[in-house]
């Protein structure tokens, strides 16, 4: 448990709040979460906080299932409360990571640019079998930067226990993903995120964004009938 200044909660303005600075070892599971998951009538907040704390401190495959196992434990036919838990894993990234970016002109060049440095860096990785669907998801994400930003964009591959794929453009504006109609020609981009990615999402950056998906080495193969 950090030892932290009591404050205002977050959400509320106009309230001033002392800030703290920590080194934080690599690799570290962040949690955060609201009373509702750790607090009830009958028992002290202190009971709540331990059995939070001795569930993430136990070993788990993904951050899914760490969330899922802290859900498990909350007491059935408790008095109703809002519940949110943010669960994040803290890292730079081993040494050593193989890691590739490029900054690309807001033109529609940047597309065809963009899938064929996909292409030759995953090969240069010898993980080919993430081509095919890497190439689709950049050149979706690539158009939809290139259709509404007027500055560079960003394109940066991670190649960890996964493909982390990084497109970044200075629109602070998340992206939507809306359900085209079948005579539609475009606006099924983030569809097939959401579909063939094995997680996807956006964060901002500086004045932009940054929308990011992974690609499991272990299921890449696209299923053209969804």
């Amino acid at each position: 448990m950090l030892d932290l200044p009591s404050g205002a909660p977050l959400g509320v303005g106009g309230v001033p709040f002392e800030s703290v600075q920590m080194e934080v070892p690599e690799g570290s599971l962040l949690a955060l979460c609201t009373d509702g998951l750790v607090e009830s009538r009958d028992k002290d907040l202190d009971v709540g906080l331990g059995r939070l704390v001795s569930v993430l401190e136990q070993p788990y495959a993904s951050i899914q299932q760490a969330c899922e196992a802290v859900l498990d434990t909350m007491e059935q036919g408790r008095e109703p409360d809002d519940v949110a838990l943010l669960l994040a894993r803290l890292s730079h990234g081993e040494t050593g990571t193989p890691t590739a970016g490029w900054t690309l002109p807001a033109e529609p060049t940047a597309v065809s640019r963009a899938r064929r440095l996909v292409r030759a860096t995953l090969a240069d990785w010898g993980v080919e079998q993430l081509t095919d669907t890497a190439e689709l998801l950049v050149s979706e994400l690539v158009t939809n930067s290139v259709r509404y930003a007027s500055a560079p964009i960003g394109v940066r591959l991670t190649m960890g226990e996964t493909l982390l794929v990084e497109i970044s453009d200075p629109l602070p504006d998340p992206p939507r993903e809306r359900h085209a109609a079948e005579a539609d020609e475009g606006g099924r981009g983030l569809e097939l995120v959401r579909r063939l990615a094995l997680r996807w999402g956006a964060r901002a950056e500086g004045m932009g964004k940054v929308v990011w998906f992974e690609l499991s080495p272990e299921e890449t193969e696209i299923d053209w009938t969804q």
